[in-house]
């Protein structure tokens, strides 16, 4: 395995069971034993558990949007109700017992490192999304409209947990056309 096939390993795995099992839940033993590489391995890639999570949000950030590109077409007639069933096709996929950077949040508050930034930048992208979403499309009152898109994705993945993605994307999906309606008037 190459060196950058091992990272890739790395990341993957320990995505995976910080996700399934919580950031604190995890330590760097059962990583490297479920991965199948060497301690100095993981130390040649990362200089300290924390610096493996940043990376892991990183990367799983880099996946969300190219996610959510590969399924939003800009010039269709409603971007939005598309941003909001690949929100859902997400939370289906890769996303289904909750939000891995709201757990972040939670988990490093207050800590020096770099993982609170990382996850809280995540809300923000998305907040911005929405806002230049909403310009392209000349819509009025785009700070609101990119809050309302926004707290809606939030309250889909935190639905996700009670009453699984497709209905809860069902549900944000119904709300989202009900906005966009009263955006128009």
């Amino acid at each position: 395995m190459s060196r950058s096939a091992k990272k890739d390993t790395l990341l993957q795995v320990a995505e995976r069971l910080f996700y399934e099992h919580g950031f604190r839940g995890v330590g760097l033993k059962q990583i490297i034993s479920e991965a199948n590489i060497a301690t100095m391995t993981l130390y040649n890639h990362f200089s300290s558990k924390d610096n493996l999570v940043e990376e892991v949000l990183k990367q799983r950030e880099e996946r969300y949007w190219s996610y959510l590109d590969s399924h939003v077409e800009m010039d269709s007639d409603s971007p939005f109700i598309l941003a909001v069933e690949a929100h859902g096709l997400w939370l289906k996929e890769q996303s289904y017992k909750g939000d891995m950077f709201l757990r972040a949040i939670e988990d490093y508050a207050g800590t020096d490192n770099e993982i609170e930034n990382i996850a809280r930048g995540h809300k923000f992208k998305l907040l911005r999304y929405f806002r230049e979403l909403a310009q392209r499309k000349g819509k009025n009152n785009e700070r609101d409209l990119a809050n309302q898109f926004t707290l809606l994705l939030e309250g889909t993945t935190s639905m996700t947990t009670l009453i699984g993605a497709e209905k809860a994307t069902e549900h944000s999906t119904a709300m989202a056309r009900t906005l966009l309606v009263q955006h128009t008037m």
